[in-house]
């Protein structure tokens, strides 16, 4: 095969893997968590109805929103000054491309980072 055929397909295997193994990795708990209870009531054991409900809903975490939009403006804006770089003293223009889209994303979720920030400090 070319190589212009494989890496369109490794970036898609490496984007499918991305999603999917979590969601395998997530389905496998669960499972466990069932099998466990399984064979705890069929040794006659008695449960308690909140381990039940933990073992079977699982954990659920309370995300900060704003907390994650920063860190995800952090992150975008440090790639985008990357490739800014990268363009700088390659001296190759195109770079500047996907420097611009990083850039005002990463900045688009520092300001909703922002605005989440400023939100819960009025309902607080």
């Amino acid at each position: 095969m070319d190589g212009a055929i494989l890496v369109p397909i490794g970036f898609f295997a490496f984007l499918t893997a991305i999603i999917l193994v979590p969601i395998y990795l997530r389905e496998r708990t669960r499972q466990s968590a069932h099998h466990l209870i399984a064979q705890a009531l069929e040794k006659g054991q008695q449960l308690d109805p909140a381990l039940m409900r933990t073992l079977t809903e699982g954990q659920k975490k309370v995300q900060d929103k704003a907390r994650s939009s920063l860190g995800s403006g952090v992150v975008l804006t440090s790639l985008a000054g990357g490739f800014a770089a990268a363009s700088f003293f390659a001296e190759i223009e195109e770079l500047m491309i996907p420097a611009a889209i990083l850039g005002a994303l990463g900045v688009a979720f520092i300001l909703l980072a922002i605005v989440d920030y400023s939100t819960k400090k009025k309902d607080d």
